[in-house]
């Protein structure tokens, strides 16, 4: 793989592993009454955009374990370059378009675009294999 192919694909890992953080922001912006000590707690009492948010964080969170093995697998396992750096950003659009989803109470959309990105990672395992 050409370095910027690997440098593509790396970039795309890092993005994914920041969208729990840009999810927490959007949940916490401009919240009268947020409370830093105990951040957990005044999540879970929020309701509307901002509960939709901290879910998406949550989710974000278990998301990235299993596309961040993906890539990892179907890099040591010599997969196209081209392969693997279009599944990673694929991966990550769908990603920003499921958070998009989410906090703007769009259901539909996001169980679409969370199938997708979800395949895509399967897809990434199984050109590993």
């Amino acid at each position: 793989m050409e370095r910027s192919g690997i440098d593509m694909v790396v970039l795309a890992v890092l993005l994914a592993g920041l969208l729990p953080v840009v999810c927490a922001g959007i949940a916490k912006w401009g919240a009268r009454g947020y409370d830093n000590r105990s951040p957990r707690e005044w999540l879970s009492q929020q309701s509307g955009f901002r509960a939709r948010a901290n879910a998406a964080q949550q989710n974000s969170f278990e998301a990235f374990p299993f596309f961040a093995a993906g890539v990892v697998f179907a890099l040591l396992a010599g997969v196209e370059e081209a392969k693997v750096v279009s599944s990673a950003w694929f991966f990550l659009g769908m990603r920003v378009a499921y958070i998009y989803a989410y906090v703007t109470d769009r259901a539909g959309l996001r169980s679409v675009v969370w199938a997708l990105g979800y395949a895509t990672v399967i897809y990434l395992f199984a050109v590993a294999i």
